[in-house]
């Protein structure tokens, strides 16, 4: 009987029908862990403390509320996601957290969230590529590489996702500095110093230029802090990654050390951070012309040939080729 039984029992528990159960058991652990974070209730005192809150502080914590809960989900969730990407090396670490400050992204927790994210990407590719492919293929090497595929996808996404802001960051930023650099030369020539100068800057273009005046608006807090204004105008530089914006720190640096015109300083920056906007938008016009070669002959120089060359094609097949079988008979 037990020889009888052997094949049922080997068909049941074979490791094929069990990939699923498999996966929608670990689906279902990281939902469970996400619902238990998300729902944990607050402390007793912590409740307490927002019953005798005042209405109006209510109403903003309920509005807050809805708008960073995936904020807090993530800060909760991401420390234990994050732990196996942690980088031990602190050149690294400190090469990661520059490029997430040149994004805009500033936060103690930001290195975390964005490796948890990482690790978050990889678990989800490997489980949406690995049932994707068990449903459409089943278990074949194929389906490996469709899983290792979909999981390297969503692992770079986030490293993919940061080079895009950067990038438009940084554009924004040289777009943004020539305009910033006159307001900036009127108010010092106006008699203002620079912290007070880039105060200003910071709150009159906010809605033209909102990233280089958060820049500025933040050097001008580390300039009340106390913090020396060497520091504060090279961590301007640095904290950007933009090349316009460290000559120019470097320029206030050796301005203020040998006691020059900072407003005349400011003004020759401007003029050549004009010219040089000036001579890229040049270089791409120029670039225009080799870039449209492909779109013509690939897309336009067919359609041309077709509507000059085919009425003439259609009428030496309907003349001359029966005109030269006649001839030949």
């Amino acid at each position: 009987m037990s020889a009888s039984l052997s094949p049922a029992l080997v068909a049941a528990f074979d490791p094929l029908s069990l990939t699923p159960f498999a996966v929608f058991l670990a689906v279902g652990a990281i939902a469970w862990l996400v619902l238990d974070v998300v729902t944990r209730e607050k402390p007793r005192a912590e409740q307490r403390l927002d019953e005798f809150s005042g209405p109006a502080r209510r109403r903003g914590q309920e509005a807050g509320r809805t708008g960073d809960t995936m904020t807090r989900v993530l800060e909760k969730a991401t420390p234990a996601l994050a732990k196996p990407l942690q980088s031990k090396n602190v050149a690294e670490a400190t090469k990661l957290r520059n490029r997430l400050t040149q994004a805009g992204f500033r936060g103690e927790s930001a290195t975390t969230m964005f490796l948890g994210l990482k690790f978050a990407g990889l678990l989800a590719g490997l489980a949406a590529g690995g049932g994707i492919a068990l449903l459409t293929t089943g278990f074949h090497q194929s389906s490996i590489y469709t899983c290792m595929v979909a999981a390297g996808l969503l692992f770079y996404l986030p490293d993919l996702a940061i080079l895009f802001l950067g990038r438009k960051r940084k554009d924004a930023i040289f777009l943004g500095l020539p305009d910033a650099l006159d307001l900036l030369v009127v108010c010092v020539e106006a008699g203002l110093g620079l912290d007070q100068a880039l105060r200003k800057v910071s709150e009159e273009m906010k809605r033209t230029f909102p990233v280089i005046c958060e820049e500025f608006g933040l050097s001008n807090l580390h300039l009340q802090m106390g913090r020396p204004r060497t520091e504060v105008l090279q961590d301007l530089g640095n904290r950007t990654g933009v090349d316009d914006l460290r000559a120019l720190a470097s320029i206030l640096i050796q301005a203020d050390k040998f006691g020059s015109s900072i407003a005349q300083a400011l003004r020759v920056q401007s003029d050549s951070m004009r010219t040089r906007r000036k001579q890229i938008a040049e270089e791409k016009a120029a670039k225009t012309a080799v870039k449209l070669i492909f779109p013509l002959v690939i897309f336009i120089f067919p359609g041309i040939f077709v509507v000059l060359v085919g009425p003439a094609a259609i009428t030496m097949m309907r003349e001359m080729f029966p005109a030269m079988g006649a001839n030949g008979g």
